[in-house]
């Protein structure tokens, strides 16, 4: 008795080892928030459109510190905003220079800030940081990053999902490459982190 205790405490080892077994709940499928604005971020190109001043209007980049410089307007913040936001922040700050200006802010290049980045580390072929995208799904982010190494324990992948408290949850990576398996797919949130274990085998 004592022995089949031990060859199925063996087992069962060995059965987590290969992802049988998590310690965390498998990711959700869907993540979707319909609300979900695109905030802007350092690195990020804008387009600023004023009404009727072509003079005022220009693409500005995004500093290091998530501000940005136009002619009457120095060191505005704009990391952190959506493009309407930051719009009428530009139109309240000309309001001192012109009457009623009509501002429009056009995202050209996408970087995000860093809390909404999407990150995968660990035995992925290019680990890599990414933008998030509305309906970003875990087969999207590993085309992206070039899939896992040939060390990779795929099945014991975990999903960090910052926006949750940091909650982690169980994902299927080597099921959804190697095998095809779509129902292993699931959706992203933004700040997710993605960390791939090396295989023990």
């Amino acid at each position: 008795m004592k022995r089949l205790l031990t060859i199925g405490a063996l087992a069962c080892f060995a059965a987590g080892l290969t992802g049988c077994a998590t310690p965390h709940p498998a990711a959700p499928a869907s993540a979707t928030n319909a609300e979900y604005n695109y905030l802007i971020g350092p690195g990020d190109s804008v387009n600023i459109v004023v009404w009727r001043n072509p003079e005022l209007s220009m693409q500005v980049p995004v500093r290091p510190d998530g501000r940005i410089t136009t002619p009457l307007v120095e060191d505005l913040p704009a990391a952190g905003r959506d493009a309407s936001t930051l719009a009428r922040e530009i139109e309240k700050a000309l309001a001192k220079y012109i009457r009623d200006p009509v501002v429009t802010v056009i995202v050209t290049s996408f970087v995000g800030p860093y809390s909404e980045q999407v990150r995968v580390v660990g035995e992925a072929a290019r680990p890599m940081t990414l933008p998030f995208k509305q309906k970003m799904t875990l087969l999207d982010l590993m085309i992206a990053v070039g899939g896992i190494t040939d060390f990779a324990d795929g099945n014991r992948a975990t999903l960090l999902r910052t926006s949750e408290g940091s909650k982690q949850y169980s994902v299927r990576l080597r099921d959804l490459i190697k095998r095809g398996d779509v129902s292993a797919n699931v959706e992203l949130k933004p700040g997710d982190v993605l960390i791939i274990p090396q295989s023990w085998f």
